[in-house]
């Protein structure tokens, strides 16, 4: 190789490497507008944008997420619940288009729900469901249209399947909530879909029912999922959300502010992170700034710690 090749090459890796580093400087999220997602998402935000990077949340649905995490308009989803999502992620996985990064959280429930007082009653199983078709009304409420767990349930309203006749009634998680906060004070029947972590486990006396484990399964995990190769170009990045783990404890508590208290989600996680200043020593591990300083004491400088 002559000087003047040996010269271009050089100029040409250190571009290389300049937009590799550009790459990383900002990162893009999704939030499918579940409050446990949009804390978990905000932590992450909030300790990402300490250590100098930016940080973009898009509010997309479920499909559009793994849609736009295949076509690389998404970095990172810290909300890939399993297995209730198995058949929704699972072409991108195979494909390879979506790559997991860890488990955030185990111990998850996500299955229909009734109040303790029509659990009590016989309406214990998916089974149970029809029987109860007109103190029910003939609901079954859900969350966003286009959410698996939905369409899980609109399968078993067909002749000869468990919730036969019953309609499921689409909204979001705020309006399928504020429907059971109308029922329960009288008592009045009502069916949805339930999961821990939420502070819906202790705003209402609630049971999970049996029936669904074909697709929600038991105690399930959720999974930090990201687009192809975005771990080895982004390395200090995946440590970071490699290292991040999540309890229902600290979910439910910060969901409990944001849902009932009505403090800001960012307000709220932010204040349990100074509250819990440990959590930031096990996330920050081996992390640094985008800049390559230190990761630790910026986030804690950051948070006034």
């Amino acid at each position: 190789m002559t000087l003047k090749h040996l010269l271009l090459a050089t100029a040409l890796s250190g571009m290389a490497s300049a937009a590799y580093a550009e790459g990383c400087d900002s990162i893009a999220f999704s939030d499918v507008g579940w409050t446990d997602i949009t804390v978990t998402t905000s932590a992450t935000k909030q300790v990402l944008t300490a250590l100098g990077y930016g940080v973009d949340v898009k509010i997309l649905a479920v499909p559009v997420t793994f849609a736009s995490l295949e076509s690389g308009d998404v970095d990172v989803f810290l909300g890939n619940w399993m297995p209730a999502q198995a058949g929704a992620i699972g072409p991108y996985l195979e494909s390879g288009s979506i790559e997991t990064l860890t488990t955030n959280l185990t111990g998850t429930k996500y299955t229909l729900a009734v109040p303790t007082y029509l659990y009590d009653k016989g309406l214990k199983t998916y089974a149970d469901v029809p029987k109860f078709k007109e103190e029910l009304e003939g609901k079954v409420y859900g969350i966003e249209p286009g959410n698996e767990g939905n369409g899980y349930l609109i399968s078993l309203t067909e002749a000869g399947k468990a919730l036969e006749g019953m309609e499921v009634v689409e909204s979001s998680e705020q309006g399928m909530l504020a429907q059971v906060s109308r029922f329960y004070p009288d008592q009045k029947g009502v069916v949805f879909l339930g999961w821990e972590p939420h502070p819906m486990n202790a705003n209402f006396d609630l049971k999970y029912l049996t029936g669904g484990e074909d697709f929600f399964g038991g105690e399930g995990t959720v999974h930090t999922v990201t687009r192809k190769g975005y771990a080895a170009e982004c390395p200090n990045v995946a440590k970071l959300l490699t290292n991040q783990t999540f309890t229902l404890a600290m979910e439910n508590e910060i969901m409990g502010k944001i849902l009932d208290g009505g403090e800001d989600p960012d307000a709220a996680v932010a204040a349990w992170i100074k509250a819990n200043p440990a959590v930031l020593d096990a996330w920050l591990a081996g992390v640094t700034t985008k800049d390559g300083a230190e990761g630790l004491p910026a986030v804690k400088a950051a948070f006034g710690l």
